[in-house]
């Protein structure tokens, strides 16, 4: 059983007060808005995490880069081949307008100074991180569609919530202030 009936702002009632109301309507559009407006911005914020990957997969290229020191050992952690495993190591590439560049960026474990790497580079030739595979652009996609969609909800239930409180502060008040108007000392007649 809930703890409050909703009680539709359009049907007549000679006892609700104006509050009652003004909170029946409240509660009607923040639900419409919650069914709405969440999963909106879910599949907004999800749309544009995935255009931002295929955008930097489009721009970014790949090329072959030489290891120009040697590497620092893995310490802990993952000891597989998998991307959990990858350490930094300073490399030296081409850029597109065949200028040399050095820098620093994650490398398979176990290279030496002299092998060779892949890198990704983006337009302008700076070292970037690897755009991900597609299986993890969908799960990122996700991830920030549901983040979205949640605190969407969430920000308009305590927007909704918010109201009910001063609705509630007002209708203590009315409610003070027909105490005072009945509890005055010439309206009861003495015997």
């Amino acid at each position: 059983m809930p703890l409050v009936k909703f009680r539709p702002p359009w049907r007549h009632d000679p006892l609700r007060r104006g509050t009652d109301v003004a909170q029946s309507w409240m509660a009607l559009v923040t639900g419409l808005l919650i069914a709405v407006a969440a999963p909106a911005a879910g599949v907004v914020a999800g749309q544009a995490v995935d255009s931002a990957s295929q955008q930097q997969r489009a721009e970014w290229h790949r090329v072959t880069a030489v290891v120009t020191e040697e590497p620092p050992t893995q310490v802990g952690g993952d000891r597989g081949d998998g991307a959990g495993a990858r350490v930094f190591a300073t490399v030296r590439w081409t850029a597109p307008d065949r200028t040399v560049r050095k820098g620093e960026t994650l490398v398979s474990p176990g290279v030496r100074a002299g092998d060779r790497a892949t890198v990704w580079l983006d337009r302008r030739g700076a070292l970037v991180r690897d755009p991900g595979d597609p299986v993890n652009t969908v799960a990122m996609s996700i991830a920030a569609g549901t983040v979205a969609a949640s605190t969407t909800g969430l920000l308009l239930f305590a927007v909704d919530r918010a109201g009910v409180r001063l609705l509630d502060h007002r209708r203590q008040a009315q409610w003070e202030k027909e105490w005072a108007e009945l509890d005055t000392p010439g309206r009861h007649p003495r015997p």
